[in-house]
């Protein structure tokens, strides 16, 4: 298995998320990667803990956000976090977590989340204009289609299949 490593960050560089992730391949959308149960990924604060359910990941280039699917019966089939692009290496992916996130439940419903983290890290981290903007039209964005437009309906699938089967 080939494997990436996944930093996220807050805009200051500093550590926020990060998960060693098998690469699942690559297409139209972006780079998949995969964690299977049992793998762990570290908090900001340093601590770790153990991912217990299949699921992929989606970079996609030059956008501001990536994507979470997951395997049932998690609550959450879709988390999409805003970030700024992803910079990919040879097995690396980073990127800067900008806040705010869209969840879609398995019943349908959306949430647009951490509003309150945005609006205080604007001032904490001084996003300049064009980001705060870029971020909120994103998840605007996302959070109107993410029920109806790929990747979200089916893209992931396979690679969701191919993570279940290592």
């Amino acid at each position: 298995m080939e494997m990436v490593r996944t930093l996220f960050r807050k805009y200051d560089g500093q550590p926020h998320r990060l998960v060693e992730a098998v690469r699942l391949g690559e297409d139209e959308h972006g780079l998949w990667v995969g964690s299977l149960p049992g793998t762990r990924g570290q908090r900001a604060d340093g601590s770790w803990t153990t991912i217990d359910h299949h699921r992929v990941r989606l970079f996609p280039y030059g956008q501001w956000w990536s994507a979470l699917f997951n395997d049932t019966p998690h609550q959450t089939a879709i988390y999409c976090d805003i970030t700024m692009p992803a910079e990919f290496g040879v097995d690396s992916v980073t990127t800067v977590d900008l806040d705010l996130d869209i969840r879609l439940l398995r019943d349908g419903t959306v949430h647009v989340m951490d509003e309150d983290e945005f609006q205080a890290h604007q001032v904490r981290y001084n996003y300049p204009p064009q980001v705060i903007a870029t971020a909120r039209a994103t998840c605007n964005h996302l959070a109107a289609t993410i029920t109806t437009a790929e990747p979200f309906t089916t893209a992931y699938k396979p690679y969701l299949e191919q993570i279940r089967s290592l």
